[in-house]
């Protein structure tokens, strides 16, 4: 996929309305993207002014909110 070849469609006003995309590109664009959102997320957690507490903490935390909910 990192060669793509830029292909549209055109509208009879010259407009670009749409895009051509191989196969092979096109079913590997839902990882690229999970991997850019799992990126984002990271940047996003590091940015953050949130206390960062140990996964198993998060885990008992999240556990004991969902046992305390209707």
């Amino acid at each position: 996929m990192d060669s793509l070849q830029e292909r549209y469609l055109v509208a009879e006003r010259g407009n670009r309305v749409g895009v051509l995309l191989e196969i092979a590109a096109y079913q590997q664009l839902p990882d690229k993207l999970e991997e850019l959102e799992t990126l984002h997320a990271f940047d996003m957690a590091e940015a953050s002014e949130d206390e960062a507490i140990p996964l198993e903490d998060a885990i008992a935390e999240i556990e004991a909110q969902r046992a305390s909910s209707p």
